[in-house]
């Protein structure tokens, strides 16, 4: 089930703070449920070589996560993931192709 997600040990602390509150399954859910359409993460303080990504995805209980990730070697690195704001469903709603 989504061999390639790596979730380094900070990630992996950093999901489970009160903060984030998100569980690793969650996480896989998001990815696994998603329809493939990512935005590059454009924040200066978040440049990455190669490319942040991310997407507003859903899990199994309907709950809507922002996931942000760098895909490289063949491997998702994930980065973070929290609940998805008003502001994040939004943008990533209006930026969608059709």
């Amino acid at each position: 089930m989504l061999e390639n997600l790596i979730i380094p040990q900070d990630i992996r602390d950093k999901l489970l703070r009160d903060d984030h509150n998100v569980k690793e399954d969650e996480v896989r859910e998001c990815f696994l449920n998603h329809d493939g359409f990512y935005l590059e993460d454009d924040n200066e303080d978040h440049v990455t070589d190669p490319v942040s990504e991310w997407f507003v995805g859903e899990t199994d209980c309907g709950r809507l996560l922002k996931i942000i990730f760098v895909f490289r070697d063949g491997n998702l690195y994930l980065k973070s993931a929290y609940p998805a704001n008003d502001k994040t469903q939004r943008i990533y709603k209006d930026l969608k192709p059709i």
